[in-house]
């Protein structure tokens, strides 16, 4: 059985738990845990071409751009919920923003979908707290209010083939999973 919980940091801060909202909806609706501003990604990306470049051959490699990432800190802006998400074997959490959030405010998830893994849950170094990697398509800065409703996440069972080898152990948190043997 899946349990939604306050991480730590959250515990005494009044947020709504994930929750749906009418007999036959699939997700639960998620909120912000605080206020976070999603920058233009219009504006990011002309700060970007005024900082660095184009290369001659008009690409940059997978590496190139990870490490322009990290030198810049132009990014998907990290929406954070306050939740963590305890979940049975064979189901993931999957992450996406409610059906009405592009529409009306030009906000879409970076990903497109995120997935929660039950492995997440309480991991060492961010103890399985569940983010929105958010990224704001209009001309103008959006602010993202504690307790707005931005994300929604749905419980689905999932498959692995019969020549799976599995066996690792998850050693790390969001977007930095390794795996030990």
């Amino acid at each position: 059985m899946a349990k939604f919980e306050k991480v730590t940091k959250y515990a005494d801060v009044d947020i709504a738990m994930p929750a749906i909202k009418t007999a036959h909806s699939a997700g639960y609706d998620m909120v912000a845990a605080e206020d976070t501003i999603i920058p233009s990604w219009l504006a990011m990306n002309k700060n970007i071409a005024e900082s660095f470049p184009v290369p001659e051959d008009s690409y940059i490699d997978l590496n190139t751009m990870a490490q322009l990432t990290k030198t810049s800190g132009f990014r998907p802006t990290l929406v954070s919920t306050g939740m963590k998400c305890k979940l049975a074997p064979g189901t993931y959490l999957e992450l996406s923003v409610r059906s009405s959030t592009p529409l009306k405010y030009w906000v879409m998830l970076a990903n497109g979908v995120g997935i929660i893994d039950a492995d997440y849950y309480n991991n060492e170094s961010n103890e399985g707290e569940i983010f929105l990697q958010m990224v704001n398509f209009s001309p103008f800065n959006i602010m993202i209010k504690k307790g707005e409703a931005i994300g929604q996440g749905i419980i689905k069972p999932y498959l692995t083939t019969d020549n799976d080898n599995h066996g690792g152990k998850r050693n790390g948190g969001f977007g930095s999973t390794t795996i030990t043997e």
